[in-house]
Order: structure tokens, then sequence, then C-alpha cells
């Protein structure tokens, strides 16, 4: 039997990069998912993709901008209403925001980030575990990257914001544990997902490829993430094989987290 056979799990930011990617592995794995995403076209393409992959697995979506706690309420209400629960969630929704220096940061920006990386993910936890307090346990997954354990130079907002998702993550797991619900959170490094390419064009805007070229030779593995890698890592971390993990923050970045002011 599949790992998520009769299981529903919902990921928000599901139509494209890390959100897409852990969607076709819990699917091929027997999930049920509920697709949020704020853009409607990318949401049915990933729709049709995951169902080519896994033709078993029922889909729905949902358009929503998670920054808005009534539209988080709705993609909750939704799912159950088509689905009767909740057994997985993959809070993964997020922006990167601009890059520039502290001081010159453009304020608005800053609180589009927050507005989406930390209340976003407030919003979600706030309207999912209530219903699986209901049902007796589940398990959540947060997104907080490698900018929730350390700093990244002219992103401010970014690492407030996923800092913050590792501390809500941490209180949600110390909360909810004894109902079951077990709150963990990821931090993948430089995951070659269309976000991070887009990084890319703003570091060098006349060769990316050089500049993810360069940033590949920092790692410890000499590679960058492929988005099939934090999919699994989230299907484990979703599903009941994992029994005493809760809490965390995990990195998953070939190593290079280990070496920053050491190189």
């Amino acid at each position: 039997m599949s790992t998520f056979q009769g299981k529903t799990v919902i990921v928000t930011g599901g139509a494209m990069g890390l959100g897409l990617a852990a969607s076709k592995v819990l699917a091929q794995k027997g999930a049920n998912l509920a697709l949020v995403d704020y853009n409607e076209d990318a949401l049915n393409k990933a729709k049709a993709e995951i169902a080519g992959l896994a033709p078993n697995s029922k889909i729905i979506t949902v358009v929503a901008d998670v920054s808005n706690e009534e539209a988080v309420k709705n993609y909750v209400d939704t799912t159950v209403a088509e689905f009767g629960t909740i057994d997985g969630f993959y809070n993964n929704a997020g922006i990167e925001g601009k890059q520039a220096p502290l001081v010159d940061y453009d304020l608005e920006v800053f609180k589009k980030v927050i507005d989406i990386n930390l209340m976003g993910v407030y919003y979600g936890l706030k309207h999912v575990i209530p219903v699986m307090q209901k049902k007796g346990g589940g398990k959540i997954v947060n997104v907080a990257s490698v900018g929730g354990i350390r700093g990244v130079i002219n992103q401010m907002p970014y690492v407030a914001s996923k800092h913050a998702v590792s501390g809500m993550t941490k209180n949600a797991a110390i909360e909810y544990g004894k109902d079951g619900i077990y709150t963990n959170a990821i931090a993948p490094g430089a995951i070659l997902t269309p976000m991070v390419a887009e990084a890319f064009k703003q570091v060098n805007p006349a060769d990316p490829k050089a500049a993810e070229a360069e940033y590949a030779q920092r790692n410890p593995t000499r590679k960058l993430g492929d988005p099939k890698d934090v999919g699994n890592l989230v299907a484990f971390l979703l599903s009941d094989e994992c029994q005493y993990v809760n809490g965390q923050t995990i990195a998953i970045d070939g190593g290079e987290s280990n070496l920053y002011g050491n190189s």
C-alpha cells in the first residue's frame, strides 16, 4: 500500500517550485491533494501535470492569497468539505522579495514579504491545527529556508520572516504535540527552482547561469539541489513513518550552511 493512501494533504504554493515538486511525490505515494496558489493558470497546469504522473490521486485546486486570513480559512474549509479532514499540511507558500541592503530596502516590499512568509504561515497553522485536533493528529511541514537558520546578505525581510517560521514551528510543536500533531520545518538551500533562478538573475543580470555556476562551487557537493530531493524529505516528515521528529528545522542544502564563516 502506498504511504499516503487515503490521506489528504494541503500544499500551499503548490503550482510551482518546491510546492509542485512535493505534490508530485505525495501524489505518487497515494495522497489526495488540495493545491493552493494565487496563480490559477499555474494551478491548472500543475494539476494536469500531477494527474499525468498519478492518475488515481484526487486533486482539488484553490486560488488563494495566503496573506489574506479569509482566503486561508476558505482553502482549509474547502479541503475539509471535499475530503472530510486534513492529514498533512505543507505550509510552503513564500516569496523572496528584492535584494537590497538593510538601510535601502523598500518598506512596501518588506511588508509584503512579512505578510506572505510570516503571516501566511501563521494563518495556515491557525486554521489547520483545529482540524487536526478534531481528527486526533496530523503532520505539518513549514518552509523556513536556510535564511531561517543564518543570515543572507541583502535579504533582511526574507531572513526575518524565515527565522520567524522556525520559531513558530518550535512553538506549534510544543503546544500541540500532545494532540498528536507533529510540526517541523525544512530549510532548503539553493534548490534550482524558478524563485532561485530569478535570484541569480538579480545577482548577475547579464549572465545568471554564471552566477548559478559560481554559487554551486561553494557547496560541498559542487551542485545545486534538485526539487525532488526536497519533495522526498517533505513526504517523510508528513508520513506515518515520522513518529518522533517534532519542532525541528532541517537543512537540506548539501551541507553548505556548515561552511558559513569558515570559508
